[in-house]
């Protein structure tokens, strides 16, 4: 079950990206966000030991990662052949233990590639992947010797583990905006900031009002897009207090503001913020008690249960930088991850006081068709990839009652590709569009034509996007884009979609085809029923009935089978090759081309035999059953197969 305990969450910038994290006493683990066929247990590679805490890939060389354990364990591990060595920066002479907490942060820099820090009582940096470190601060915590008698026993066990660890640095932060400003939280309640690069240090917390002393810093986010500007959270329920603590400063620290969480209804004691990648006004909140959300810079919070997100403790976020996915971990429901959270950063005031909206949203990603993984058993998870449907986002001002609300996208011409459902929900909607055509019409025949049971999707641009709610209509544009991974260029895509197409007409056509004679044996048959044994006009229509199943074996198979034991006819073979081109996006083969065209003549070859066939005996047949009062037969026509098959 996805229960694990995730302690930390970064990402990497890879397509698909990965996702690195410290599992509570199951070691550090890198994985795939998404993956052909769903992320499973098999995608997961265990790259260190112990408990694991902070991960990140190394920014200056993508084949290593600084992976952490309990107790400041530091190492660096490549990431393929796993090689992996300690740079734990380690007492000077006569000193004694340095004060790494259980749960020691390490932090990357956001200004200078392949910079990592790492707190003790002292901050550490490496600008050489841990080669040698700089003690870049005096002693940041409180230094208090009556919380450093770990190793004092009253009779019991002494616990040297690093759990009892205290008066250590629990959070740090490099400004995104000015590298010389860090940041630093301890767990014994010091907040501490220098902004000349690590010469000198201020101790603020003083400045934080309202807040009891020796509260954790559980987490202190520097702003990326002002550098005065940081938050803090600070953690009290070692001293009974579960309520979040939340504080805001744009100057540097000299002056904090309390966030109103508390009487905004969030629950649980805050265990990280962070802010958006875009939008300074979005903030996350990670409590013991689920995700909360503000979009008008912490003033008011509501909590996320989109879904079925459950109140499970959030220990950690990442924002994506590029696929704007929100990255959670979680304690109890492993890693989350909640896709494209850009249209959060457009719930402004003058877009909720609207009654509805189509939001215009990023581009939507035609992703390959691919499939991987296998199965690992019953007892095996496998996370859902990501959404390879375009989202189409919608804001209602209050839920929806009276009269239809549907969805239709429409073309650059203006005709109308599909319409789709929509949820009727008030505040943020979504509508998943899989920019795809109808799947193809086959002829039923002894075994099923699964390769052609989607439809082509849609060439890369800009379609239309229309939303009738009642009386209203809503309209936005939504982009189509290649896959950026693709080697094949537009031109290529849209000569896939052009043979897809012709493919499809034809699979079209071959079931006019199969109805058209079907249709013809069926009624020469009935007529035959209601003359005597003996009568000629009988015999002729039996045989009309015989030659035309005959032409249509040619089409369909008539005989059950599998993939290995059942017949191949046109229908079979125009399927399957429909399916490959359909699949595969890039320019089709040579062969490709010329396969569609002979099956196109051989199907054609047929047609034209029904036609001779009905041309040399209807008149005469008709003309018998006139004579006996009987209905004539006519032969469907395309125009007709075609209207039976519209929507009722």
């Amino acid at each position: 079950m996805p229960v694990s305990q995730f302690y930390h969450v970064s990402v990497d910038n890879d397509d698909p990206y990965h996702v690195y994290g410290g599992l509570q006493d199951n070691s550090s683990w890198v994985g795939d966000s998404s993956y052909p066929g769903g992320v499973s247990y098999s995608r997961w590679e265990n790259m260190f030991g112990g408990d694991g805490f902070w991960m990140f890939p190394d920014t200056a060389d993508a084949a290593y990662i600084y992976a952490e354990a309990q107790g400041g364990e530091i190492g660096r591990v490549n990431r393929f052949t796993h090689e992996g060595r300690s740079i734990q920066p380690l007492p000077e002479y006569g000193e004694k233990k340095l004060h790494f907490n259980w749960n020691t942060p390490i932090h990357m820099s956001p200004n200078e590639k392949g910079t990592i820090y790492i707190g003790a009582q002292f901050l550490f940096r490496s600008r050489d992947h841990g080669q040698s470190w700089e003690r870049i601060s005096p002693d940041l915590s409180t230094n208090d010797p009556e919380k450093q008698k770990q190793e004092e026993s009253g009779g019991v066990t002494i616990d040297n583990s690093a759990a009892e660890m205290h008066t250590s640095i629990y959070s740090i932060s490099e400004s995104p905006k000015n590298g010389q400003i860090i940041w630093v939280g301890t767990d014994d309640g010091n907040l501490q900031i220098t902004r000349d690069g690590a010469k000198t240090w201020a101790n603020v917390v003083g400045n934080v009002p309202e807040l009891p002393k020796f509260s954790w810093v559980s987490t202190i986010e520097a702003s990326r897009f002002d550098e005065g500007t940081a938050y803090a959270t600070f953690d009290r329920h070692i001293f009974g207090d579960t309520k979040p603590y939340l504080y805001k400063t744009t100057d540097y620290g000299k002056t904090w503001t309390a966030l109103p969480v508390q009487q905004s209804g969030v629950r649980g004691y805050a265990h990280v913020i962070k802010e958006d990648t875009v939008d300074p006004n979005l903030l996350f909140l990670g409590t013991e008690f689920g995700l909360w959300i503000s979009t008008d810079a912490g003033q008011r919070w509501a909590q996320y249960k989109g879904s079925d997100f459950p109140a499970v403790a959030v220990r950690d976020i990442a924002v994506h930088p590029r696929e704007s996915d929100l990255v959670l971990a979680t304690h109890g429901r492993g890693i989350w991850i909640i896709d494209d959270i850009s249209s959060l950063r457009k719930l402004k005031p003058e877009l909720m006081e609207k009654e509805a909206a189509v939001l215009e949203g990023p581009p939507a990603i035609q992703y390959f068709n691919a499939n991987g993984g296998w199965v690992e058993g019953d007892e095996s998870f496998t996370g859902p990839s990501r959404p390879t449907d375009a989202f189409i986002t919608y804001y209602q001002k209050r839920r929806h009652i009276f009269g239809d609300l549907k969805i239709e996208i429409f073309d650059q011409e203006g005709k109308l590709l599909d319409t789709i459902a929509g949820s009727k929900h008030r505040g943020l909607n979504r509508a998943a569009w899989s920019m795809r055509l109808k799947a193809p019409t086959v002829p039923p025949a002894a075994t099923a034509l699964f390769e052609a049971s989607i439809g082509p999707r849609v060439l890369p641009g800009t379609y239309a996007v229309k939303m009738t709610k009642g009386d209203q209509v809503y309209t936005a544009p939504l982009k189509l884009v290649l896959d950026p991974r693709a080697k094949f260029t537009l031109e290529d895509r849209k000569a896939q979609f052009d043979l897809a197409m012709k493919l499809y007409k034809l699979l079209d056509h071959m079931s006019y085809a199969s109805s058209a004679i079907e249709s013809l044996r069926d009624a020469a048959t009935a007529r035959a029923a209601k003359l005597p044994a003996k009568d000629a006009l009988r015999a002729r229509l039996q045989q009309l009935a015989d030659d035309s199943d005959k032409l249509r074996t040619k089409i369909v198979a008539t005989k059950e089978g599998g993939m290995i034991t059942g017949e191949e006819r046109i229908r079979e073979l125009l399927g399957k090759l429909y399916g490959n081109v359909n699949n595969y996006e890039g320019r089709p083969t040579e062969y490709q081309v010329r396969r569609t065209n002979d099956l196109g003549h051989e199907l054609e070859d047929v047609i034209t035999d029904f036609r001779k066939l009905t041309d040399k005996e209807l008149p005469a047949i008709n003309s018998g059953l006139k004579k006996k009062k009987l209905e004539p037969i006519t032969v469907l026509s395309e125009a007709d197969w075609q209207k039976q098959q519209l929507p009722t």
